[in-house]
């Protein structure tokens, strides 16, 4: 039997208002008893400590305060937090877990447009097209810059993938179903069997590092992580590689890769260390190099996409269903 919890949401105004058309809001009046405020981007005022005193659902998304032990005395009767965006780690604390809140998270719904936009860049490295575009500006009519860039083909490439997290496994799914290169994929606490169920093949960093045409990182920013891809891994990339970066700018060095790259290595840099770069980078100026404003991630249109997501948790919980992607503690030591 489909209960209505008493629901708040708890997220940043412009958050609100581009994740929460009328659509959205009638799906969730339709699913949950809410009252004043409906939304909140703090958790300190009488008037929504009062509304916490009711709540047992939380909707979250970016803008969300912090959740600890002080919200926890002020909602007695919290059960879940469910957000509708990619990364709890921000704002989701132990002293959740240790009170046994369900989380989720809409990062599967994050994954799809990170990994449209890494399979486009995958396709247009193996062309070296943004370069070989860059080139035309300066060559014009003297086509001889076709040569600079290595082989011009997607033929027999090598795409090696670091971390099989959702957006990694999204990426070999593509590559695998539309015949465009042999995959290999790093990462060590994923069991194999499951990297060779999806038509890729486990590998080491060490190993795979000399075969990478591409390079395409998806791992997450974590203590063991940071800076995973240094001097030495950059200089195992055979001439003519492409580095993307779609996961987070520590997991390279930036001072490394700078040199690699006025050395000769491609970079397609969705994220950088920092970031933005500070105007002086010699990466801006650097033919081999294409920079985006961590765009690949959902924008505008697609974060409703997560709306949708969170609020099918919602109404999994309304109906005494078990969620689709909850997000545990142990989860969340090797999760974004």
């Amino acid at each position: 039997m489909t209960r209505r919890p008493e629901t708040l949401l708890v997220l940043g105004r412009d958050t609100m208002r581009l994740q929460f058309g009328e659509a959205e809001l009638a799906r969730l009046r339709a699913t949950a008893s809410l009252g004043e405020p409906l939304f909140t981007d703090e958790l300190g005022s009488a008037s929504v400590r009062a509304r916490l005193a009711e709540v047992e659902v939380l909707v979250t998304s970016w803008g969300c305060p912090p959740l600890g032990e002080a919200l926890l005395r002020d909602a007695p009767k919290l059960r879940a937090v469910l957000h509708a965006a990619g990364s709890v780690r921000g704002h989701v604390g132990a002293a959740l877990f240790d009170r046994g809140l369900l989380v989720t998270t809409a990062a599967g719904a994050n994954a799809e447009p990170v990994a449209q936009y890494t399979l486009g860049a995958i396709l247009w490295a193996f062309k070296k097209v943004p370069f070989l575009a860059a080139d035309a500006r300066a060559f014009r009519e003297d086509w001889r810059y076709r040569e600079r860039h290595g082989e011009l083909t997607g033929r027999d490439r090598t795409v090696v993938l670091v971390g099989f997290s959702r957006i990694g496994q999204r990426v070999t799914e593509l590559l695998v179903r539309l015949a465009l290169a042999r995959v290999l994929v790093v990462d060590p606490v994923v069991d194999p069997a499951r990297i060779r169920a999806a038509g890729a093949e486990p590998a080491t960093l060490a190993e795979s590092l000399p075969l990478a045409d591409v390079l395409s990182l998806h791992a997450p920013s974590l203590p063991d992580t940071r800076r995973m891809i240094g001097a030495a891994e950059l200089a195992a990339l055979p001439p003519g590689a492409v580095l993307i970066n779609t996961a987070r700018g520590a997991l390279v060095d930036t001072a490394a890769l700078e040199r690699a790259c006025a050395a000769g290595l491609h970079a397609i840099l969705d994220v950088t260390e920092p970031e933005p770069l500070p105007s002086t980078s010699p990466l801006y100026d650097l033919p081999t190099v294409v920079l985006t404003p961590h765009i690949a991630g959902s924008l505008g249109s697609e974060t409703r996409r997560m709306t949708a997501e969170a609020l099918d948790e919602l109404e999994r919980y309304a109906a005494g269903e078990p969620p689709r992607d909850p997000v545990t503690r142990q989860a969340l030591a090797v999760q974004a």
